[in-house]
């Protein structure tokens, strides 16, 4: 599948946008970065796996060649993190379950996203906004939650700043400073696996925390019958 394939080999992808499109790249990499949360049907395009290459190439002969420059990708991806967080959150207000209940956008909005989502958002409050910008497919749907729960604008969006841009500065500065080393570049794959599994570790845990609470409910609830 051309997603996985993507995904894995990122670098590679991202090295040969910018031979074919030299500076364009930075227009490229924004549009993946602000779709992926702007446009809450696409939580499973590449988030922190691209941050990370993108700083890599930037460092790569290749990269300078076209002019690219980590601070520059730094900027683009904050930009467009927090734009599209800012455009699912008034997603999430002006259209909310209507969406998820639509014919055929809500195949698109899994319910158990949204469950997983809301979960988070009503534990960590407005801290979900922060932290969730680091859980890959969580991080699209906290600020549609947020939005459906009529959560103050002026909250997220102080948050949401926060989250983008230390998402960005960590995610693109680590790719520039140690993409590039020998060992990270032989193992490139693996370390995109490594950062996919840490980041969305905490879904995991929270899923079979969630899964053993029930259980134990269950069993009470049948203990006491």
């Amino acid at each position: 599948m051309f997603l996985i394939d993507f995904i894995l080999h990122i670098d590679a992808h991202i090295a040969s946008l910018v031979t074919q499109f030299g500076p364009w790249t930075y227009l490229i990499l924004f549009a993946i970065i602000f779709i992926e949360t702007g446009v809450v049907i696409m939580p499973f395009l590449p988030g922190d796996s691209l941050l990370f290459a993108a700083g890599a190439v930037a460092a790569t002969p290749a990269g300078l060649a076209a002019g690219l420059n980590h601070w520059v990708f730094m900027i683009l991806f904050f930009v467009a993190a927090l734009a599209g967080d800012t455009l699912n959150f008034w997603i999430g207000r002006t259209g909310g379950y209507k969406l998820v209940q639509h014919p055929f956008i809500g195949r698109f909005i899994k319910a158990q996203h949204i469950r997983e989502a809301e979960g988070f958002f009503e534990k960590r409050g407005a801290m979900a906004i922060i932290f969730g910008r680091y859980m890959p497919i969580i991080r699209t749907f906290v600020p549609f939650v947020a939005g459906i729960s009529q959560f103050p604008f002026s909250t997220f969006f102080k948050n949401a700043v926060i989250a983008a841009f230390s998402w960005s500065l960590i995610a693109t500065g680590a790719g520039y400073m140690f993409g590039n080393i020998p060992f990270v570049k032989a193992h490139f794959s693996i370390i995109i696996i490594g950062i996919a599994f840490v980041t969305i570790l905490p879904s995991i845990i929270g899923i079979v925390r969630s899964a053993m609470i029930n259980r134990r409910a269950k069993k009470i609830e049948a203990n006491e019958k």
